[in-house]
């Protein structure tokens, strides 16, 4: 893998892409209409996961083939969803199983732009003792 320049020290990027199962476009629907409608129940996971920005992305390809796009920007050692507390987690990982293919494909990142308030934000919230 190539060094991502402009990524502090301690801290992980992704782009990720889901396709979504043939036939399943109304159960991503409801995945991502679950997710907006329990959106303070998220932010309460981000903590463990030491999370500094996650979106998620929708789109379709020519062919009707709908992916679901994951861009995080979290601390590395942050905790993952299969350890999780939190039955948001667990609503999410199951919705998921319903939704799109195993799996996921994995861009590479390659450059990360920072302004200096942001990065100082980003490094003191997702790259710290965990308590």
């Amino acid at each position: 893998m190539t060094e991502v320049a402009g990524l502090p020290p301690g801290m992980t990027v992704e782009l990720s892409r889901a396709t979504v199962l043939p036939g399943k476009s109304d159960e991503a629907d409801r995945w991502m209409s679950m997710l907006r409608a329990r959106h303070a129940e998220c932010v309460a996971t981000l903590d463990r996961e030491r999370m500094a920005v996650e979106a998620v992305f929708r789109s379709r390809a020519d062919d009707g083939t709908e992916y679901l796009w994951w861009f995080s920007l979290r601390g590395s050692d942050g905790a993952t969803l299969d350890s999780s507390p939190f039955a948001i987690d667990a609503d999410h990982e199951a919705q998921a199983r319903r939704t799109k293919e195993p799996g996921w494909l994995e861009a590479e990142p390659q450059v990360v732009f920072l302004p200096p308030p942001v990065r100082a934000a980003v490094e003191t919230w997702a790259v710290r003792e965990h308590p």
